[in-house]
């Protein structure tokens, strides 16, 4: 019988590799912990409109998406925090500023502040965004989460106060981009609300991650993974590394544990 209940994974760096596959060794890990009866999310950046597929190939019914700004489990609501009017406003007027560009996140689309950009349209195919539309005002009160692009090294910071802070997207091409992270709402924050609403402690938890949007994750869980391609500054807040995700990162991880064969 194991000592552990869930087990949160990341989608890009750490289930889907470089060529936007999932390797076999990930697809029979998940099927292995599952058999145990462990239950399994998807912990992602991404909206969740545009993971369902790859939910549907490693048959996982659970996710948090946005960043930790929403999150169902088997189809149930368990957290809905949409950004404040008022950040969106002052990111959408900072970016017009600087010449970035920023695509906002709603339950159901992708609103850009431009459909042209070559950069976007990059950003776009490589994410596979599919229900894509100009941002217009009506949607203030609906974004779920952003990610501003085009964005100079360190440039960022001119985005980030004490409640924000901005991740670098930790995919080669796209350290342009940055993911914006509240403080009080974020992956770590959303598996606090999945445990204690599934009546589960950390100890039960396992995490995988790769990129800084998953240190709060990572470091709630008790056995947090940092992947081998992850972000340098990652590893400090995990308490394991494993292999890269070309490398069958979370198999080895899984097996650390005892928990795959």
């Amino acid at each position: 019988m194991t000592d552990y209940s869930i087990l949160f994974l990341d989608i890009d760096g750490t289930i889907l590799t470089p060529d936007d596959t999932i390797q076999n060794s990930t697809k029979e890990a998940v099927k292995q912990v599952k058999d145990k009866g462990i239950k399994v999310f998807l912990a992602t950046g991404r909206p969740l409109h545009e993971i369902w597929d790859i939910g549907k190939e490693l048959h996982i019914e659970s996710f948090i998406g946005y960043n930790g700004a929403y999150a169902i489990h088997q189809g149930q609501e368990v957290f809905n925090e949409p950004m404040p009017p008022k950040t969106v406003e002052r990111f959408l007027q900072t970016a017009k500023q600087h010449g970035h560009e920023i695509i906002l996140y709603t339950s159901k689309e992708n609103l850009l502040t431009s459909l042209e950009a070559p950069i976007v349209q990059e950003f776009i195919d490589k994410f596979h965004l599919k229900n894509n539309q100009p941002f217009t005002p009506e949607y203030m009160d609906k974004v779920l989460g952003m990610t501003v692009i085009n964005v100079k090294e360190n440039n960022y910071m001119i985005y980030e106060d004490q409640h924000i802070h901005l991740s670098q997207v930790n995919i080669e091409g796209f350290k342009h981009s940055f993911d914006v992270i509240r403080d009080t709402v974020n992956k770590g924050v959303a598996v606090q609300t999945i445990l204690e609403s599934l009546s589960l402690t950390p100890e039960a938890a396992i995490a995988f991650g790769d990129g800084m949007n998953d240190k709060e994750m990572l470091s709630y869980v008790k056995e947090g993974f940092s992947m081998g391609n992850a972000h340098p500054d990652l590893h400090s807040y995990s308490k394991h590394q494993t292999t890269s995700v070309n490398d069958h990162g979370i198999f080895n991880g899984l097996k650390k544990l005892g928990l795959v064969e």
